[in-house]
C-alpha cells in the first residue's frame, strides 16, 4: 500500500509517495496545477504502482485550490482525502527538525495518511455546494456594503458632521437620495427651502417635509466641516453611495436565488425560531452531510464555537474562550442566528436569561445560546424532521 501525500500551492503542487513503513518511493514530484500537470502526477504514480489499486492520495483543504484537482484525481478513479491543515500541523511537531518546505510539507501529509489520525473534507452534492459558494458571496458582498458605509460616514464627519444629528438612518431612501442630490452645506444652503421641502417630502413618502428641511439647513448654516478641496469628496461621497446602492440591488437578487435554492432541499432549519432561509441556506450549506459529525458535539468543534479548556494538575481555568478552531462561515452563521433567537425563541431566550443572571458577560451568554442552537441544528438536520421545542 502507498500514500501519496500533496502540498497544495496556487500554480503548482507537491507530491511525495511512501509505502506502509513510511520510506519514501521516488524523489517529490512537482507539478503544475493544470491538466498536464495532473497527467503528469498520475504517471509518477503509476510508476510505483501500475494500477493506482493500492494508493491512497491525501491534500490540505488550502483555500480553493485544491478543488480542481480534487476533481481530476476522482475522474481517474481515485478517492483523494482532503485534510484540515491544522492536523498536519500537528504531526509535525512530532518531528525534531522543524523543517518547512513544499517537500517536506507534501511528505507530513502522507504520514498522517499513513498514520489514519485525521478527519476528512468530503464534497458535498451539488445543490448543498451551491447553497454554499452563494451563501459566502452574500457574507462578502455585507461586509463589502458595512465598508462602504464606514467610508461614507468617514466623509461626512469631514464635509458635513451636523448631519447625522438630522438624519438618524443615515443610508435610508430619504437621506441617501438627499446626499446623493445636495452632498455639502453649501449645497444644501443654496437650494429654497420650499424645493427642499418637497424633495424630502417626495423621497420619505410625504413622513417628513418641511420641518426636517428648515432642521437641515439650519444645521448647514451652523456646520464646523471641511471648506477645501469639496468637489474631490463631493465626488467620492456619490460614488460611494452608487457602489452601495448596486451593491444591496445585487445583494436582493442574491437573496431571491438563495431562497428559490432553499427551496428544493428539505432541510427543516427555517423550522428553528431565529433561523430565515437566508441563515439556512448558509449553515446548510457548511454542514452539508449530517453524518459527517455523529453527535452535537462534533459539529459544535466543527463550527468552533467550543468553549477552549485550559487544564493542568490541580488548575483548572474557569476563564474559557470559544476556540474559533472550526469553520468561520458556519461559525458566522450561527452566531447571527443565536443573536435572533436570544430574542425570539422562547427556549432559547430563557437560557440567555439565565446566563446573564448567572453574572456572564452578554458575549458569553449569546456564546452560550449558539452552542445550545447548534445541537438543536444537528437533531432536526439528524432526524430530519421540523423543530419541536421541549415542553
Amino acid at each position: 500500500m502507498y500514500f501519496v501525500g500533496i502540498d497544495i500551492g496556487k500554480r503548482n503542487h507537491e507530491a511525495c509517495i511512501i509505502d506502509v513503513n513510511g520510506k519514501v518511493q521516488q524523489k517529490t514530484l512537482r507539478f503544475s496545477n493544470n491538466q498536464a500537470g495532473g497527467q503528469k502526477l498520475i504517471q509518477w504514480m503509476r510508476a510505483v504502482d501500475p494500477n493506482l489499486t493500492s494508493t491512497h492520495v491525501a491534500m490540505e483543504a488550502t483555500g480553493h485550490y485544491w478543488l480542481a484537482l480534487h476533481s481530476f484525481l476522482r475522474k481517474h478513479g481515485l478517492r483523494p482525502h482532503v485534510i484540515n491543515p491544522i492536523q498536519s500541523d500537528a504531526f509535525r511537531n512530532m518531528y525534531i527538525r522543524q523543517t518547512k518546505n513544499d517537500a517536506k510539507d507534501a511528505f507530513i501529509i502522507a504520514e498522517v495518511l499513513r498514520f489514519g489520525r485525521y478527519t476528512t473534507t468530503e464534497l458535498a452534492s451539488e445543490e448543498i455546494v451551491a447553497l454554499r459558494q452563494l451563501s459566502r458571496f452574500r457574507f462578502s458582498l455585507v461586509d463589502t456594503i458595512s465598508d462602504l458605509k464606514r467610508k461614507v460616514i468617514s466623509i461626512l464627519d469631514m464635509l458635513f458632521p451636523e448631519y447625522e444629528r438630522v438624519f438618524s438612518d443615515l443610508f435610508g431612501k430619504t437621506s441617501s437620495e438627499l446626499l446623493m442630490e445636495y452632498t455639502t452645506p453649501e449645497e444644501i444652503l443654496a437650494v429654497d427651502t420650499e424645493e427642499l421641502a418637497a424633495f424630502i417630502a417626495q423621497h420619505s413618502r410625504n413622513r417628513l417635509g418641511l420641518d426636517k428641511a428648515v432642521e437641515l439647513k439650519s444645521a448647514a448654516e451652523s456646520s464646523f466641516g471641511i471648506d477645501m478641496a469639496l468637489d474631490a469628496y463631493r465626488l467620492q461621497l456619490r460614488l460611494l453611495l452608487q457602489q452601495i446602492r448596486f451593491t444591496e440591488e445585487q445583494l436582493e437578487s442574491l437573496n431571491a436565488e438563495i431562497v428559490k435554492r432553499l427551496e428544493s432541499v428539505d432541510s427543516n432549519l427555517v423550522t428553528i425560531p431565529g433561523i430565515g432561509p437566508v441563515l439556512a441556506a448558509a449553515i446548510l450549506g457548511e454542514i452539508g452531510d449530517i453524518s459527517r459529525f455523529p453527535t452535537g458535539v462534533k459539529l459544535v468543534a466543527y463550527a468552533g464555537i467550543d468553549p477552549t479548556v485550559r487544564q493542568s494538575g490541580q488548575f483548572n481555568g474557569t476563564r474559557n474562550r470559544m476556540s474559533k478552531r472550526g469553520s468561520p462561515h458556519l461559525r458566522r452563521a450561527i452566531w447571527l442566528a443565536a443573536s435572533t433567537a436570544k430574542t425570539y425563541n422562547p427556549i432559547l431566550r430563557d437560557f440567555y436569561e439565565q446566563k446573564r443572571a448567572e453574572g456572564k458577560h452578554p458575549m458569553a451568554a449569546t456564546g452560550a445560546v449558539a452552542r445550545k442552537l447548534t445541537y438543536i441544528i444537528h437533531a432536526v438536520l439528524r432526524d430530519r424532521k421540523p423543530y419541536e421545542p421541549i415542553t
